[in-house]
């Protein structure tokens, strides 16, 4: 079982995790402040429920794409590759919304919750408040983490051990950070998992346009009226590509992508031992253009950036 592939989901869920289990410490300080530590109960239940909603959309999808897969069995080896596309071009969308409007954000997280939280306490259904703001902030991390997994559901259940591990791990870090009092450089982490996710995003892309070549390139040869789809394949078949272009580098006798290290530079940032023209650009253009917004919204990070003696319960 080649576990690299859990190593992607653990570092996105890790990263998902420690944000909302930031919401959640915030809250039960606000909590404790006004007095109300009763409504303790409601943002567990939050976070639980959060978790098990968030599990309930991965069987889902786990289910429903065989499904579809099979509607038609002749045409199986194209429409799950298809899929798999059409799934990693969803999770590139939410991962790089997510790592760029949210970094920009979370400056006013802290002020926001607290102020979501002053408005619930003052509500006459103050615990569904306190819960719908926890749940809507677990499932909000965890639907991302579950596109990233259908995005490589062929890889069976070791991506999801990964996002187990990353649960347990936030879980840990939101224990030491708001139960034990450790201090913890948020800001530090946080960057560090910013660059890791971008990334893990970009080769991401890499798989993306793989996934939509080997699904054009098998619609090529089982229809005939297909082939005019694989525009680059029929004029140059020296290199194996379909709508990818010329190949960049070939190499597999040097770092094979199945094997240590290569392996999990492939499960982590995209490497492939063969690459081609198209993969090379949107690599570097999605790398150049995302990143350059996301380090530029580094600027404020507000909660991230405070101590966490500022962000535990007095």
């Amino acid at each position: 079982m080649n576990f690299s592939a859990a190593l992607p989901t653990f570092v996105i869920t890790l990263r998902e995790g420690v944000e909302a289990a930031l919401v959640v410490g915030i809250v039960l300080a606000c909590l404790k402040k006004a007095g109300q530590k009763s409504l303790n109960a409601w943002v567990y239940a939050g976070v639980g429920v959060g978790i098990v909603v968030s599990a309930i959309v991965g069987v889902l999808f786990s289910l429903a794409i065989p499904a579809i897969s099979a509607v038609n069995p002749k045409y199986t080896t194209v429409v799950e590759p298809l899929l798999e596309g059409v799934f990693s071009v969803l999770a590139i969308a939410m991962l790089s919304w997510m790592l760029v409007w949210m970094t920009k954000q979370a400056r006013f997280m802290k002020a926001e919750v607290e102020g979501t939280i002053s408005s619930a306490l003052q509500a006459k259904n103050a615990g569904w408040g306190v819960f719908t703001l926890i749940l809507i902030a677990v499932v909000r991390e965890g639907f991302e983490t579950v596109l990233f997994i259908a995005a490589n559901f062929q890889q069976g259940l070791v991506p999801a051990f990964g996002a187990v591990a990353g649960i347990l791990a936030a879980v840990a870090i939101g224990v030491l950070l708001f139960q034990w009092g450790v201090k913890i450089n948020i800001r530090l982490f946080f960057k560090i998992m910013g660059v890791l996710l971008l990334l893990i995003v970009s080769g991401l892309v890499v798989s993306a346009l793989e996934h939509f070549d080997v699904a054009t390139h098998t619609l090529a040869q089982m229809d005939r009226s297909s082939q005019s789809l694989c525009f680059y394949y029929e004029r140059f078949t020296k290199n194996p590509s379909c709508i990818l272009g010329p190949r960049v580098w070939d190499t597999s006798k040097v770092l094979p992508d199945d094997k240590f290290p290569g392996v999990v530079l492939k499960a982590l940032f995209g490497y492939r031992e063969n690459i081609f023209l198209v993969q090379a650009v949107a690599y570097v253009v999605f790398l150049v253009s995302i990143g350059g917004i996301y380090f530029r919204s580094l600027g404020g990070i507000g909660v991230k950036s405070q101590p966490s003696s500022q962000l535990q319960p007095k």
